[in-house]
């Protein structure tokens, strides 16, 4: 695992050297350690969803390759950036849940984490990956009561770069609904699935989102 850090930082270093000094991403301050979700969920309704993009979650718009922050986020215009990240997940989960037609109604608590697209630079260049994680709660609508345990997801996708970029945005695939739609399927495999969303394995820049 050293190796593979160094290895991985040196590939970055060289990258992005000329690009200054990183930020520093509030995601590094403690959490809550994740618990696994191995219970067998009951057959939901969801009918009420929260999400919190906490305004601690430091947001990046230097245009690098590998900039530091909690959020970065091109696929908007300029402006607020915990609102725009919000909005995605609003409009991603309501879709992704809308075909549950359960016995127990549920309210989703969703807490995003980090939400670390790629800039301007990496898309018309050497692509990477699109690194998310929230953290989910489900609760019995009626009571409030928590059903199994919280939760940290983890939910990455690869960012198209270079002519594959400008290929897909031309066919209407922005980052924005690939990422809208991507997101929709995790909650639907987190409600219905044992086990829940299983990350993929995305290779070398997934690995620098870990470093």
């Amino acid at each position: 695992m050293r190796t593979l850090k160094l290895i991985a930082m040196l590939g970055l270093g060289a990258l992005v050297s000329a690009c200054g000094s990183v930020d520093t991403p509030t995601r590094n301050a403690p959490y809550t350690p994740k618990q696994q979700f191995v219970q067998t969920l009951p057959s939901v309704t969801v009918d009420e969803i929260n999400v919190l993009v906490p305004s601690s979650l430091k947001v990046s718009e230097r245009n690098s390759y590998y900039p530091g922050g909690d959020i970065v986020w091109r696929g908007d215009a300029i402006g607020n950036r915990h609102d725009q990240v919000k909005a995605i997940f609003d409009t991603a989960l309501a879709q992704g849940t809308a075909d549950m037609e359960g016995i127990v109604p549920v309210r989703l608590d969703v807490r995003v984490e980090r939400f670390h697209a790629i800039t301007e630079k990496a898309r018309y260049t050497t692509g990477g990956i699109h690194s998310i994680t929230f953290a989910l709660q489900i609760r019995d609508l009626a009571t409030g009561h928590a059903i199994g345990e919280p939760r940290l997801v983890k939910a990455d996708l690869n960012a198209f770069g270079g002519q594959q970029a400008l290929y897909e945005e031309q066919r209407g695939q922005t980052q924005k609904v690939r990422i809208t739609d991507h997101l929709a399927e995790v909650i639907r495999q987190e409600l219905s699935t044992p086990g829940g969303f299983q990350n993929p394995k995305l290779g070398f820049f997934q690995a620098l989102n870990k470093i």
